[in-house]
């Protein structure tokens, strides 16, 4: 058994197509279609149903595309491992963010630490908590800055800092010069807030549970400003950090005496999974950076 069969194997079990498979390998029709029953009699079954030149991956070919897939990334791991160790001082990392963190913390982060580490680049992914944990775990990010998490065995995470969460209204509202309110006192308020999945969507839903209340909720947005403008129209209050970046003349923040109404922030990588230098002196670098 060869290594350009697994890598034939699983471009044809991607596209399920031989044709269009071997234009992408740049390889004659037959030549793949030899060397796929040539794997299929090495491995004394059949991968794939046939309907003429439109192939489908039967049970065994499933199972044998899970490994295939492990082994190439095992491979390609080990190469860029070896390519790191040569050349420690460049390299890639991958990083998820909160879209909340994106306007005020991130470019300062990234902007410090290219100080002293100038070629390192950057792939960054900005989505919502359950977004990026989903992208971790799959292998599309190295780490990411989120909310606390549930317990998940494969999932490190380390808190990092902690933001209090304030009630916003508009400027003309009744509540509007209360220097603190509980969240019970406008639990009858119109409520806009962040949509489902969203870290911060989660933590607000998990204080109103506490606090017994079940918000009217009349709008979810994808974006905190966008949030912020519905309120400051009087379209309804919300429950945000103080966020850099706000225009607060038309809003005021009133702080929740009950229950404590805090977001945890942390950085959440998977265990055991392989990360290079660069990433590695990144994760060290943000861990440094809130420790001061």
């Amino acid at each position: 058994m060869e290594w350009q069969q697994f890598e034939y194997f699983q471009v044809v079990a991607r596209m399920q197509h031989i044709t269009r498979a071997a234009e992408t390998l740049s390889i004659s029709q037959p030549a793949l279609s030899r060397s796929i029953a040539r794997l299929e009699e090495e491995l004394g079954v059949p991968l794939f149903e046939r309907q003429g030149r439109t192939i489908r991956l039967n049970h065994y070919g499933e199972l044998f595309l899970k490994r295939v897939d492990r082994i190439m990334k095992e491979f390609q791991e080990g190469k860029q491992e070896i390519q790191d160790l040569l050349d420690p001082g460049y390299g890639e990392v991958s990083f998820g963010f909160m879209p909340t963190l994106g306007t005020y913390l991130i470019p300062n982060l990234i902007s410090s630490f290219q100080v002293d580490y100038p070629n390192v680049n950057f792939r960054f992914k900005q989505n919502a908590n359950d977004s990026l944990l989903a992208q971790l775990e799959s292998g599309e990010i190295d780490f990411c800055l989120v909310s606390s998490i549930e317990d998940n065995p494969q999932v490190q995470w380390i808190e990092l800092w902690s933001e209090e969460l304030f009630i916003i209204v508009p400027s003309h509202h009744r509540l509007a010069h209360y220097e603190s309110v509980t969240l019970q006192e406008i639990a009858d308020e119109p409520f806009v807030l962040l949509e489902k999945g969203n870290g911060l969507r989660g933590i607000t839903d998990q204080l109103f549970h506490e606090a017994g209340i079940s918000p009217k909720v009349t709008f979810e947005g994808a974006e905190v400003h966008t949030i912020v403008a519905f309120v400051t129209a009087g379209l309804g209050v919300t429950l945000i950090p103080d966020f850099k970046g706000i225009d607060w003349d038309k809003i005021s923040r009133i702080r929740v005496q009950s229950p404590n109404c805090q977001r945890v922030i942390g950085l959440a990588w998977l265990e055991g999974r392989y990360l290079s230098p660069s990433a590695k002196r990144f994760q060290q670098f943000i861990i440094n950076y809130f420790a001061k």
